[in-house]
């Protein structure tokens, strides 16, 4: 650190070593050693010089591209990080990162060379040593830097960004070697047996989940790694921070989940099948999550997902209207082929109809103008309010043990509102969601579904402000078996009865073909939810896998 030695000074030294640093070795771009040292009109031209010549313009030369990359690159290795930053065109920017660079990330012995320069660009290797709390290990990678023209004087300058010091950084991205975080943790199936991403590849996201929320609670320690820690802007595009390299591994931990091992297993199987399905399992009488999988493992659909789950959102419908006593289930009840509301007008599907027929028969057939034709004889917050006091559905209160979303039904009004009355308009579910749904038809009661038993760390699961009344649970059973008996889920629920209930739903989407095929079912002290997206009807899609793990866990 500090003000650049005189050339003479550093030639006292031996060829290989200047002030105690590896010096930078030259290749390639013909950066030879009298040029790297500093001697010479092209490393060291005074400023007077430079005053009188006229502003240079167009492409810098393969000269300038030379010098102000072998200055750039002697500067940073002999740590030098105020004479490396005046050679960029973001000095402010070039000495926070530099600095950062020994001070943070605790890398030294930094050895840099540069490769054969293709125009303004010019690549180099970095080799240096990792070294905190006594341990330490090699690094090694390969970086550039690209050589403009100042506008204002012409000046050679490196063009400064991150990614200079190292690729994987984007502007405003830092370095930093600690501890990693959150201790790791090792997850538990309800048997006792160790959960792994590499044996259920839908746990990857649950797995992290578990880390971020019990790693220190369950008596790990953390270890040491070198990352990238992101900036605002990376952030922003939903980058995470970046391990490159780990000196220690750290302790787990140890957390017990409420995952069932075979159904989990047979879960990733049956998704698997698909190209965009998801399902969940729970236990309803307790709430407990036996199982979720996601055909694509980036994103956890099952519990994070935010989807219109079509018809299966009539469930939490008919529930408000046999509590407002506006029908029964085998109350007369046409469903008209089309129905006009505030300026829409709203097709069942296939453009279907009942002239004569029940309320029940509706369900089953999950036709829709048999419930949005009651729109006028509700308020805007109807379902709003039947979703959150009875399903414990979007109240964002659910602490199911990692990241999940509790679903959404807005108050809207008008043709929106008649829309959300079959699942569409701003309704928002995930099968874990719709799971809980049935879960609460099934036990006459709302339990928060749950992945880790609130007795790990004393957290409060949320509540229900009210329970349906009896009338209106046997009510929903028998529209629900029904279903399963003769309606839409029949051919999936086949052989699967007595003791069952189920919902089909289809929820179109702007710029798909097929629309998201939804299916949410219930079978003794087991529920299951699912929706293969872009797939079709819910019957035929979503179906045979949620009937699948209802047969397996009966």
């Amino acid at each position: 650190m500090g003000k650049r030695r005189r050339v003479a000074e550093r030639r006292t030294a031996p060829p290989g070593v200047i002030g105690g640093v590896i010096a930078l070795v030259a290749c390639g771009a013909g950066l030879t050693a009298y040029t790297l040292y500093g001697g010479g009109s092209a490393a060291g031209e005074s400023s007077a010089t430079a005053h009188h010549e006229n502003v240079r313009t167009g492409p810098v030369s393969a000269a300038e591209v030379r010098t102000a990359a072998t200055r750039f690159l002697t500067s940073w290795q002999r740590g030098e990080v105020a004479d490396a930053a005046a050679v960029t065109n973001d000095p402010s920017a070039a000495t926070a990162l530099l600095t950062g660079y020994g001070k943070d990330a605790h890398l030294t012995g930094v050895t840099l060379t540069p490769g054969t320069a293709t125009g303004a660009k010019v690549p180099y290797s970095v080799k240096a040593t990792l070294a905190y709390k006594g341990v330490s290990r090699p690094l090694a990678y390969s970086s550039s830097l690209t050589v403009v023209r100042r506008a204002s004087d012409g000046k050679p300058l490196v063009d400064w960004h991150s990614s200079v010091v190292h690729p994987d950084l984007r502007d405003g991205d830092t370095l930093v070697t600690g501890d990693s975080g959150t201790p790791p943790v090792k997850a538990l199936d309800r048997d006792g047996g160790e959960l792994t991403a590499a044996r259920y590849p839908s746990l990857g996201t649950v797995l992290d989940g578990l880390r971020e929320k019990y790693g220190k609670k369950a008596g790990g320690t953390a270890g040491v790694e070198l990352r990238v820690v992101r900036g605002k802007a990376s952030r922003k595009a939903k980058l995470s921070d970046k391990t490159l390299v780990t000196l220690s591994q750290g302790t787990p931990g140890t957390v017990k989940t409420t995952l069932d091992p075979k159904l989990q297993a047979e879960a990733e199987r049956q998704v698997g099948r698909k190209a965009r399905a998801s399902v969940v399992v729970l236990r309803p009488s307790t709430g407990e999550i036996l199982a979720v999988a996601n055909s694509a493992h980036g994103f956890n659909v099952g519990f994070q997902g935010s989807l219109a789950p079509g018809s299966t959102m009539k469930i939490v419908t008919s529930t408000m209207l046999f509590e407002k006593k506006l029908v029964s289930p085998n109350a007369s009840h046409p469903c008209p082929k089309t129905y006009k509301l505030a300026g829409w007008t709203f097709h069942n599907d296939d453009n279907s109809e009942i002239k004569k027929g029940t309320f029940k028969t509706a369900f089953g057939v999950s036709c829709n103008n048999a419930f949005i034709d009651f729109a006028p004889k509700l308020s805007n917050s109807d379902l709003t309010k039947e979703a959150q006091e009875v399903y414990g559905l979007g109240m964002d209160n659910w602490a199911i043990g990692v990241p999940s979303f509790d679903g959404s039904v807005p108050v809207q009004s008008g043709a929106q509102m008649g829309a959300s009355l079959i699942g569409q308009g701003g309704v928002r579910m995930n099968p874990l969601n719709m799971a809980s749904v049935a879960a609460t038809v099934q036990s006459g009661r709302f339990h928060q579904p749950y992945l880790v038993s609130p007795d790990v760390d004393h957290r409060t699961l949320a509540k229900a402000a009210r329970t349906m009344s009896a009338k209106t649970q046997a009510q929903l059973k028998d529209v629900m078996k029904f279903t399963a008996d003769y309606g839409t889920a029949a051919k999936a629920m086949a052989g699967l009865g007595p003791d069952y209930g189920a919902k089909t739903g289809s929820a179109e989407v702007d710029g798909q073909k097929k629309p998201n095929g939804w299916f949410t079912a219930y079978r003794g002290d087991l529920v299951a939810a699912g929706v293969v997206q872009a797939g079709g009807h819910g019957g035929d899609t979503a179906g045979p896998i949620v009937a699948d793990l209802l047969r397996m866990g009966g």
